[in-house]
């Protein structure tokens, strides 16, 4: 048995350490790039249109006037909820392709 070996093979662990560096950069450089990038959702074919940056940050809603001439504010509502759930879906998704790009595939908690 060999002592003092972890793996039973020469770890070089300043090339594992140079490695972690490198993916801790690209996680932080993937993560500014997502939290600045914008995603936009539709809903009622078009009527509502959300807009929200990659921190899940708000950054506009457009409502075509002619959806407020029924005056339907359950289904405004709905519209809304629908492009505001979808805009958050796309940003999950985002994220997650992003990330597993970042980290060679490794599950992070994030």
């Amino acid at each position: 048995m060999a002592r003092g070996r972890m793996g039973g093979g020469n770890m070089n662990y300043s090339s594992m350490l140079k490695q972690a560096q490198k993916m801790q950069a690209d996680i932080a450089k993937a993560q500014e790039e997502l939290e600045n990038s914008t995603f936009e959702s539709k809903a009622g074919g078009g009527v509502v249109t959300v807009a929200m940056k990659g921190d899940y940050t708000m950054d506009s809603i457009t409502i075509d006037p002619v959806v407020l001439e029924d005056a339907d504010v359950e289904m405004l509502q709905d519209l809304i909820l629908t492009a505001v759930n979808e805009s958050v879906g796309k940003i999950n998704a985002k994220k997650e392709e992003t990330m597993g790009k970042a980290t060679g595939g490794m599950r992070m908690p994030f």
